[in-house]
């Protein structure tokens, strides 16, 4: 049995997956970031997770964008690996006694939300090309920059203070 809703054959196939399995976890992240941002001790960690709490509400615009301009209906397909590295987030989280390890950890979940969407939208552009979609590539490089963006920042806020108060 297969694990997607309908058979990928083509690249297109793949192309509107992949849109939909990235559409889902931005829409999960949308849910799981204030929580973050409640729970973050660290001033600059805070702000980072509500800052990008705002630009994933605009990620999922813009993938709604994406699934018009390919005539596709907006929907998502359950994305196991983002329910995993959030489920995966909650257990770590909620094992944390000290704020400051707790904050080392959201980071570190943060992070790995970060890659696999990087990966994702990689992925996606890539199609996009190939199809000959360059409207959508644009579209989807955006994003893109944003999450390598925050992921940069994260590495800095770890680097900065984050990961040597948990120590």
């Amino acid at each position: 049995m297969s694990l997607f809703s309908k058979p990928i054959k083509t690249l297109d196939d793949l192309f509107v997956h992949t849109l939909q399995d990235i559409y889902y976890a931005e829409n999960q992240i949308v849910k799981n970031l204030p929580t973050m941002a409640e729970k973050a001790t660290d001033p600059e960690l805070k702000a980072a997770f509500q800052h990008h709490l705002t630009e994933t509400e605009g990620h999922v615009r813009r993938l709604e964008q994406v699934f018009q301009m390919h005539d596709q209906p907006v929907k998502g397909v359950t994305c196991q690996a983002m329910d995993g590295i959030l489920s995966e987030a909650k257990e770590m989280i909620g094992d944390c006694d000290d704020p400051e390890v707790c904050d080392a950890a959201m980071l570190s979940a943060a992070q790995a939300v970060e890659h696999y969407e990087i990966t994702r939208y990689g992925s996606l552009i890539a199609y996009a090309r190939q199809l000959g979609r360059p409207d959508c590539a644009t579209v989807l490089q955006q994003t893109l920059e944003e999450e390598k963006s925050a992921d940069q920042k994260l590495t800095h806020i770890a680097g900065a203070g984050v990961n040597q108060h948990a120590a």
